[in-house]
């Protein structure tokens, strides 16, 4: 096997990780009490206000990254 499977699997969990930060800290500012493993004690809004906000900041971001600022 090549290296190229290692790199994208190091670059896939770095990603992974990535993501799960930044969900924990929209979950923070959201005041969302979201612990490392089950979270399945959250109700649907908690979580959906999560996944949702994580949305509008990554759309806000690219946003600003297309027009140059």
């Amino acid at each position: 096997m090549t290296n190229s499977n290692s790199n994208s699997y190091a670059s896939g969990a770095e990603a992974k990780d990535a993501m799960n930060r930044f969900k924990m800290e929209v979950a923070n500012e959201l005041g969302v009490n979201l612990k490392q493993g089950y979270n399945g004690d959250l109700t649907s809004r908690e979580s959906g206000s999560i996944g949702g906000e994580m949305v509008r900041q990554m759309i806000k971001k690219q946003e600003q990254q297309m027009s140059g600022k």
